[in-house]
């Protein structure tokens, strides 16, 4: 496939033309799977991103901000579409009063010229609407990448607006995702091996908030049809 774009293999960066094309051949392989992926756009704009709804299994706080308890959700109503993606508390943290309850997670992943990479946006909210705190989606993340995040600004989280919706969203940082890019695509390049950066990207900082990408989105990437690092 002729690239009408490019990365950077020595800065780990692509341009948007890149970009749109990986996000093309993710989505292609997204339907093949019915995997929930589409394109988003605003009416009137030409600017899109990648999005995905799931329900997952967690843990969020019943103490409501008056003192009061929150309600509990059933589980059992929900059917068998929400996955067990729940909290992992660390040992010997206080925490406040929880119960299970199904969240609904809504990804995008939309480029950032600033930094020119993708970037991560985010948001979750119980099924009645509540969107969840910052402090809650901290504690949804599983302990094996807390301290990463906690000890890595290139993906802390934070919250801000989205840039083409206008409202709230939580995002991981991308300020060091050419870092670790860099030799993920120097590796491919010294192998001859076609990758696409979205793939690669997304199944490093995903996990961490619970966004798991298939393996065979990695085996597609890498046959004739993905792309060539330059």
């Amino acid at each position: 496939m002729q690239m009408s774009g490019a990365w950077d293999v020595g800065l780990g960066g692509l341009d948007e033309d890149a970009f749109l094309q990986c996000c093309e051949l993710f989505l292609q392989h997204a339907r093949s799977l019915d995997d929930g992926w589409s394109w988003g756009r605003l009416n009137g704009s030409d600017e899109g991103f990648l999005k995905k709804t799931v329900l997952v299994t967690g843990k969020i706080n019943t103490e409501a901000p008056d003192g009061t308890s929150r309600p509990a959700e059933d589980l059992d109503m929900l059917g068998e579409d929400v996955q067990d993606g729940g909290p992992d508390d660390a040992e010997g943290t206080p925490a406040p009063p929880s119960a299970a309850a199904v969240i609904r997670y809504e990804y995008h992943v939309l480029y950032s010229r600033s930094f020119q990479t993708p970037t991560l946006y985010f948001r979750a909210s119980t099924l009645d609407g509540r969107s969840l705190s910052l402090e809650e989606i901290w504690d949804g993340v599983h302990s094996n990448y807390r301290q990463r995040l906690l000890h890595a600004p290139w993906d802390s989280i934070t919250q801000q607006e989205h840039p083409l919706l206008g409202q709230p969203f939580f995002v991981l940082h991308p300020c060091r995702t050419q870092q670790f890019m860099s030799p993920v695509l120097e590796a491919a390049r010294n192998q001859n091996r076609s990758l696409n950066y979205i793939v690669s990207w997304l199944s490093t900082v995903g996990p961490a908030v619970g966004l798991h990408i298939p393996l065979s989105y990695a085996t597609a990437s890498s046959e004739p049809s993905g792309l060539d690092p330059d």
